[in-house]
């Protein structure tokens, strides 16, 4: 497959930003576009169709996170709306600890700490940074009281990924709830709910996916679904939504529950055939490919003078995030420097980081390297 045909981006831009807001195939493009002129001539006459692709793409999703069934499969905003649905679900008791790590995006921090005050929760936090095992840190800080682990499977600045299953099997075996926010590693990684004990997982698909930004999966183990307290209500989260004139009705048994209103088509075409690439080329070979772009860049990057890599240096841990620093460089200069230089990529974590994809040819990466080099000597 030659993947530059999907990815016709402009010349001398060097895309290295896809842990923020990734770019759309080709083939994405031409679904909106299709769609575009459907509405535009046929209006919503095709409407069975577009049920239909809604569909397939719960199915695939359910197959990039190895859900049981697309029952556990819910399509919400964003990964924010999927975690409040979490934690303004669940019932909470004063003096209930929930345990994150010390790295968190702030979706994965502010919604938890809106509990306290409301409930009488405790967040407590367990540090990954400068260990082997961020791991066991996590379940050496697990109490008696705590109730759930949230944690991004992926840290968004220093890119570390975690062993997952070891921290869900045991709160599984210690009835822990266990929630993971996968926006840095759908799309990236294999990733498989069942495997990692996970009883909530929620992703935007805005980066890794390469979707639009405004449609996320969010998976519910199905044991759970009956849980969460369901605080948003209307006519598409209940059982048999299309009888309108019915005067009684019930929560919808499966994850659609969680979705209370008009479906996002248009996001839902655009994601499906997003995703379609993903599937086609393979998960664990696009995480190879990831795997080897961020090395090349890690080698090529070192060996400018000057330069400090803040990504963990532990292989295991490595992910598509790679942050640095160059000594005595402003890194938010840096990264305004780059920018306009046409090399995207992301202040963050106290330096600029790149998050190459799969489909990056060699030529991209050495052109994004010369230019951080260039840059660096003129600073």
């Amino acid at each position: 497959m030659n993947f530059q045909q999907e990815f016709p981006q402009e010349t001398n831009l060097v895309y290295l930003n896809h842990a923020a807001v990734g770019p759309w195939p080709h083939r994405t493009r031409i679904a909106l576009n299709d769609f575009a002129l459907e509405n535009t001539v046929l209006g919503a006459t095709q409407y069975p169709n577009w049920m239909t692709k809604e569909a397939e793409l719960r199915e695939q999703l359910r197959q990039l996170v190895n859900a049981a069934s697309v029952d556990e499969i819910a399509l919400l905003k964003n990964t924010s709306e999927a975690l409040s649905v979490v934690a303004y679900g669940l019932t909470w008791s004063e003096g209930d600890e929930i345990l994150i790590s010390d790295e968190e995006f702030p979706s994965n921090r502010i919604v938890w700490e809106s509990l306290q005050e409301k409930f009488g929760v405790k967040v407590l936090t367990a540090s990954v940074s400068n260990t082997d095992s961020p791991e066991q840190n996590l379940i050496d800080a697990i109490t008696a009281n705590t109730k759930l682990v949230s944690i991004s499977s992926t840290q968004y600045a220093s890119g570390i990924s975690l062993d997952l299953k070891m921290i869900g099997q045991h709160c599984r075996r210690h009835n822990i709830l266990f929630c993971v926010d996968a926006i840095q590693s759908i799309g990236a990684r294999p990733f498989d709910v069942q495997e990692i004990y996970a009883d909530f997982a929620m992703a935007d698909g805005h980066k890794w996916m390469l979707g639009p930004e405004g449609m996320a999966v969010f998976y519910c183990r199905h044991a759970l679904l009956e849980s969460l307290e369901v605080q948003q209500y209307g006519w598409h989260m209940i059982d048999n939504p299309g009888d309108y004139s019915k005067q009684t009705w019930s929560i919808a048994k499966n994850a659609k529950r969680f979705e209370c209103g008009s479906p996002n088509m248009l996001g839902a075409f655009a994601l499906s055939a997003s995703l379609s690439l993903l599937l086609e080329v393979g998960m664990d070979t696009i995480h190879q490919q990831i795997l080897k772009n961020v090395a090349y860049l890690e080698d090529a990057i070192t060996s400018i003078k000057g330069v400090k890599i803040l990504s963990t240096p532990v292989p295991r841990l490595k992910s598509g995030i790679l942050t640095f620093e160059v000594e005595g460089v402003d890194s938010n200069q840096l990264y305004q420097a780059l920018m306009k230089e046409r090399v995207i990529c992301a202040n963050r974590g106290g330096g600029v980081r790149f998050s190459p994809h799969f489909y990056h040819e060699q030529s991209s990466l050495d052109r994004g390297v010369d230019v951080l080099q260039r840059l660096k000597q003129s600073m």
